[in-house]
């Protein structure tokens, strides 16, 4: 399982990834390759690392981040002003020729394959308007899956949503997201994944997650 990236570290080991008969399933590779395999054992989810504390205020953006199963989770609040702003999560996968899933792709994906980009914020911190995703969605096909499956293109994928302070106190963004490639299967997926907020008189905070 990957562990926190920062800057000052080493690239970060390959990701795990499913067995070739789980992640056969998940890929879209030529059909006789692929059209055999069937999908096993998705959905496991590591301890997760701890992120470093920052502080939102309205005269400055904040921002935390993690790596986990093959993607970099960058999170960032901005504008934060009178209780409210807007998070900014930017998925990106670790190695060239992964994409993410969309996200309105059902919480079980598309007759099981895939999981959805998730950002969901629980707890002090609530939603205050639309989610929007800077990557336009594509479908693709899948073998052994009847209807299609919708995705981002390749690369990263930013996440932008407005939030607002209810009460003072804790709070969590949920992480969910899958990674993977036509050619090298899907990376384990990663679902609610926590990242610590804090909410009070002098702004928010990232925590520790």
């Amino acid at each position: 399982m990957r562990h926190p990236m920062a800057s000052t570290h080493p690239a970060p080991h390959p990701a795990p990834r499913l067995p070739r008969a789980a992640r056969t399933r998940f890929a879209w590779a030529a059909a006789a390759l692929l059209a055999t395999a069937s999908m096993t054992g998705c959905g496991q989810d590591s301890a997760p690392p701890h992120a470093a504390t920052a502080t939102a205020t309205a005269e400055t953006e904040t921002q935390t981040e993690f790596n986990e199963n093959g993607v970099t989770v960058r999170l960032s609040v901005a504008d934060w002003k009178s209780d409210a702003g807007t998070l900014v999560a930017t998925f990106t996968p670790d190695e060239a020729g992964f994409h993410l899933y969309s996200t309105a792709l059902p919480a079980e994906g598309v007759e099981g394959v895939g999981r959805p980009t998730e950002v969901r914020p629980v707890g002090s911190v609530a939603t205050a308007g639309e989610m929007t995703v800077d990557k336009p969605v594509k479908s693709i096909t899948v073998p052994g899956v009847r209807a299609a499956v919708p995705v981002y293109p390749d690369g990263p994928v930013t996440v932008t949503l407005p939030i607002r302070a209810t009460a003072p106190g804790e709070a969590k963004v949920l992480i969910g997201y899958a990674s993977c490639s036509s050619t090298e299967g899907c990376t384990i997926p990663v679902a609610d994944r926590a990242v610590s907020l804090r909410t009070g008189e002098h702004g928010l905070s990232f925590g520790t997650s």
